[in-house]
């Protein structure tokens, strides 16, 4: 395992980090409204110091739903916030975004290995994004049954760990070229697992079932449905991890190990998505590198937040969390 510092030499002997790659996504966007920053005095519990920006649209969903961005490696919060239409989406159909901005300074990567952050209401990076959206619950009114997490690299692993570790809190994920939960797992939280980011870390269904169960013990809840992309020539994060994550999501969710549909050319040209059952789908990047593009219809359609009113997409009514 290598630590942060060690990272920043290994991804650099891999590439040319450029803003696009840094970030993961393509640095536009057209939201009418700025990012602002929240004092992390005004929420907690934030053990890591992580930092918290928000982003209101001017029209807001009576009860809005909750997007949270995490941004890649290299990031931070504004890249998220630039690097896709998301925030601009949101103008139109009024849901509010969390964007957390990592406190590791070394690379900015998220803590996605330490105890604490894999465990609910252990610590770590995690707990601290969590304690966001109790903010923003709480002061917008918002909908705790309409809670979702997105993000790229580093963001999608840490996509990974919030769906693992705070089931009770988010009803979907979707995580573009990322890892299993757990799969980072090691002694403390600024290591680069690179037998994990190479592949090498392989474990069977019920194996990582097991390490998503332990995050948080007798929880017999509600599990969020989740949708993974990989690119099938990814040398960071090898396509290895998309089978991984696989056979750990249709194990936690009790669907089968084999798909129940095959779409070619969904959502792009070239990919292939396997569905596995209503809450677990993931697709095959033909040809596509670490530097994997977001579709934001497609994160928007599987989270259901074109939707107003009732009837959308959501947590079961008796097992949303009302305070976190």
């Amino acid at each position: 395992m290598l630590t942060l510092h060690s990272t920043i030499r290994v991804l650099g002997s891999i590439f040319t980090l450029t803003p696009a790659i840094l970030s993961g996504l393509p640095a536009v966007n057209g939201a009418a409204n700025n990012l602002t920053q929240i004092p992390v005095s005004s929420f907690s519990p934030n053990p890591t110091n992580v930092g918290f920006y928000l982003y209101v649209p001017s029209r807001l969903q009576a009860k809005p739903p909750i997007l949270v961005n995490p941004h890649a490696c290299h990031g931070s919060a504004h890249d998220a916030f630039t690097g896709t239409q998301l925030a601009t989406l949101a103008d139109t159909y009024g849901y509010i975004m969390i964007f957390p901005d990592s406190p590791n300074p070394a690379d900015k990567c998220w803590d996605v290995s330490s105890a604490q952050t894999l465990t609910h209401n252990g610590g770590g990076d995690s707990q601290g994004i969590v304690s966001m959206v109790s903010y923003v619950l709480k002061t917008y009114n918002a909908d705790p049954s309409r809670v979702f997490a997105m993000g790229t690299s580093s963001g999608a692993m840490m996509t990974n760990v919030l769906l693992g570790s705070y089931p009770d809190v988010f009803a979907a994920g979707s995580a573009w070229a990322g890892v299993a939960f757990g799969c980072f797992a090691g002694p403390g939280y600024d290591i680069w697992n690179a037998a994990c980011a190479t592949g090498q870390t392989i474990k069977s269904g019920a194996e990582w079932a097991a390490i998503v169960q332990a995050a948080y013990p007798g929880y017999r809840g509600f599990r969020p449905k989740m949708q993974v992309f990989h690119g099938s020539v990814d040398t960071t994060v090898y396509p290895q991890n998309l089978d991984e994550e696989i056979k750990e999501w249709t194990a936690v969710l009790g669907l089968p190990g084999t798909p129940v549909r095959i779409l070619e050319d969904s959502p792009e040209s070239k990919w292939t998505t396997y569905v596995y059952g209503e809450k677990f789908q993931a697709t095959n990047a033909t040809g596509i590198t670490h530097d994997i593009q977001t579709n934001e219809s497609v994160v928007l359609d599987c989270f259901d937040l074109k939707c107003w009113g009732t009837g959308c997409y959501s947590r079961p009514a008796y097992d949303f969390l009302v305070s976190i």
